[in-house]
């Protein structure tokens, strides 16, 4: 069961975010976090957006993904709008770094992201959404608007309980590199993408 394990409030180049660490145990290394900018009200309706970890993307500025520029185009929307970024220990679709290199590895290869993943005998996607939802009911948080292309993102609110309001489009232009990336998110996942 999930809990309140660590908070503290943090300085950015976006501006103050109280970040909680949520885990089931204290010594936990990799626990989900949230990032609530300074000027969110839990009381109403909460900008939300559910980020899946991209050690690639997010640190190293891997063009092979668009997460590191979405993870700051949400920082920058939570620091102008209220609300909070949840941040889920799911690396390259909850496959792991050491698997997501050897997917990569296959995609050098000529094959997508989805086949290279199959061919390692791992699902296409295998994150799971719902701790998300967990973790916004510890907040007692009631009402969201959803930062999000991710039809799957949407459906994990349903029978939830937390109303979801609308759905903020979070698009990041291909950069070239991520063009076949960004159809395939398109065509096989059903992400709601209008630049691709």
């Amino acid at each position: 069961m999930l809990t309140i394990q660590a908070q503290s409030n943090i300085p950015t180049d976006y501006g103050m975010f109280t970040v909680y660490a949520f885990s089931d145990h204290e010594d936990d290394w990799s626990p989900h976090l949230i990032w609530v900018a300074e000027n969110t009200d839990f009381s109403k309706t909460v900008n939300v957006r559910f980020h899946s970890e991209c050690i690639t993307g997010e640190i190293f500025h891997s063009k092979k993904c668009e997460c590191g520029q979405q993870l700051d185009a949400a920082m920058k929307y939570m620091s102008e709008n209220g609300g909070m970024i949840i941040y889920l220990r799911q690396e390259g679709r909850n496959i792991g770094i050491i698997n997501k290199l050897r997917a990569y590895a296959l995609q050098e290869k000529g094959f997508d992201t989805v086949e290279a993943n199959l061919m390692l005998g791992l699902p296409a996607d295998g994150r799971n959404f719902n701790v998300a939802v967990e973790m916004l009911n510890i907040l007692n948080v009631k009402e969201i608007n959803l930062l999000t292309n991710n039809p799957d993102k949407l459906k994990s609110l349903e029978n939830s309980g937390i109303i979801l309001n609308h759905r903020v489009p979070l698009e990041i232009e291909s950069n070239g590199v991520n063009e076949s990336y960004l159809s395939k998110k398109k065509d096989y996942f059903g992400h709601l993408l209008e630049k691709v």
